[in-house]
């Protein structure tokens, strides 16, 4: 299973559970709601729709357990996901368009100056998206904008004044 398939969903809110429980914690919460969702354990009288909704479910709590039931399996989700927050939560001190920075084609990089006098570096692969990147020499950051970032007009009607 990839790194993208790992993230697609939370895998402790398919079991109702959090980062912190332990690992009986989970079985249980796995075996209950396996047991409640299981085809086999609906009635008689369930639509054919609520029967398929909780194959769906079913599905999803197995594949839960897969991922959160082995500790290898677990740890490289943990690590995915603390890596994912990480980098949404990146402190970023300017945003800045493709457009503002130099390419250079010795190097075949986008360079921005940075303040501290060092620079920010932007492979060509990596502008085909938007992107967080670091100073080469000091902890600053900024976040590459794909789009234009021209100044915007404002229509004088739209303003109270």
């Amino acid at each position: 299973m990839t790194e993208e398939d790992l993230l697609q969903k939370d895998w402790y809110a398919v079991l109702d559970a959090s980062p912190t429980d332990c690992l009986q914690v989970l079985k249980q919460k796995y075996q209950r709601l396996a047991l409640l969702y299981h085809p086999d354990k609906q009635n008689p009288d369930t639509t054919v729709e609520q029967v398929q909704q909780c194959v769906q479910r079913f599905i999803e709590v197995d594949q839960a357990w897969k991922i959160l039931g082995d500790e290898q399996t677990k740890r490289a989700y943990d690590l995915q996901r603390r890596a994912g927050e990480l980098r949404q939560s990146w402190p970023v001190d300017a945003h800045i368009c493709l457009d503002d920075m130099s390419w250079d084609d010795e190097e075949q990089v986008y360079i921005y100056s940075c303040r501290c006098g060092g620079s920010y570096l932007l492979g060509k692969d990596e502008a085909e998206e938007e992107s967080i990147l670091c100073c080469d020499t000091c902890s600053l950051s900024i976040e590459i904008k794909r789009t234009s970032c021209g100044l915007q007009t404002v229509n004088e009607d739209s303003l109270d004044i």
